[in-house]
């Protein structure tokens, strides 16, 4: 009775070619995770230390995936049959040696192969049992579980895109009302300011100019410009060169409303009060000394 060839094997291949590491490391690596499952292969492959386990961890995901989208079985049943490492085409170089001598350096090449097998109903039952036993239970597939997530996402999604979509119309309801009501006060607002804006816009002594910047009316002598906050009276030198926007009729009626005078006569003004307080000092002496 012939015995099956190893690359004869029956199960679910994947292979990587030129691999640019000599077959000796790689077949130490696969020694290591030859009849495991291929969930134990993957833990043994995540926490080897050799740098070839990553190659042979995209290998065994490959026959793993193959096995999944080709032949329909879940990862969960799979097992490693069979994993060996054939010697590729070798690179020869030459390092230059001593007394004008050269060494050859061989530069290796693999080939990895990994075929996954199919757990038979009996093993399966008896490895759930096990499990079981030991309190871990049954572990779902890589591909299972991704798809158990993904449609819990999707339908997740679905209910917040049907919330928001009652949320906002609910909200924009809320928004026309209460705009509307908003620009109905407004309206009311605007009417009421422009009636006491017209009578007497910045309190009781104040009138807007008219249209040509002159006087509503002769009680009205001083002018002010809103932008500056500044007034002037008929003594201020820019009093003939300032269009009015307000006019007030005392200085005390435009200070009441936040306006003031201009700083050149501002400076006049204390001058002329350290003038006087000079002159009352001066006649009280003279008396004194009289």
């Amino acid at each position: 009775m012939t015995a099956t060839k190893t690359n004869e094997r029956p199960g679910t291949r994947a292979q990587v070619k030129y691999v640019r590491s000599s077959a000796y490391k790689v077949r130490e690596v696969l020694n290591l995770i030859r009849t495991k499952s291929y969930a134990e292969a993957t833990d043994i492959l995540m926490f080897s230390e050799r740098r070839i386990s990553d190659t042979v961890q995209k290998c065994l995901d490959s026959a793993a995936a193959n096995a999944e989208n080709n032949d329909n079985i879940p990862s969960e049943e799979l097992f490693v049959a069979a994993c060996y490492a054939d010697e590729g085409p070798t690179l020869k170089r030459w390092r230059p040696r001593a007394r004008g001598r050269a060494t050859r350096i061989r530069k290796r090449t693999c080939h990895i192969t990994i075929i996954l097998g199919r757990y038979t109903p009996e093993e399966l039952d008896s490895m759930r049992q096990q499990a079981l036993l030991k309190g871990s239970g049954n572990q779902e597939s890589a591909s299972e579980s991704r798809r158990r997530r993904v449609e819990k996402s999707k339908e997740t999604n679905d209910e917040e895109v049907i919330e928001d979509s009652e949320n906002l119309e609910e909200s924009t309801a809320e928004e026309d009302h209460e705009t509307t009501e908003a620009s109905v006060e407004e309206n009311l607002d605007v009417e009421s300011s422009e009636t006491d804006a017209g009578s007497e816009p910045f309190g009781p002594g104040s009138a807007e100019a008219l249209e040509d910047g002159s006087s509503p009316g002769p009680e009205y002598l001083i002018k002010g410009k809103k932008a500056k906050k500044i007034y002037h009276p008929e003594e201020s030198s820019f009093y003939g060169r300032t269009k009015a926007d307000v006019w007030f009729t005392s200085p005390e009626a435009a200070e009441n409303a936040g306006f003031r005078l201009p700083n050149s006569m501002q400076k006049k003004s204390e001058e002329t009060i350290e003038e006087s307080e000079m002159k009352q000092n001066d006649d009280s002496n003279d008396e004194g000394n009289e």
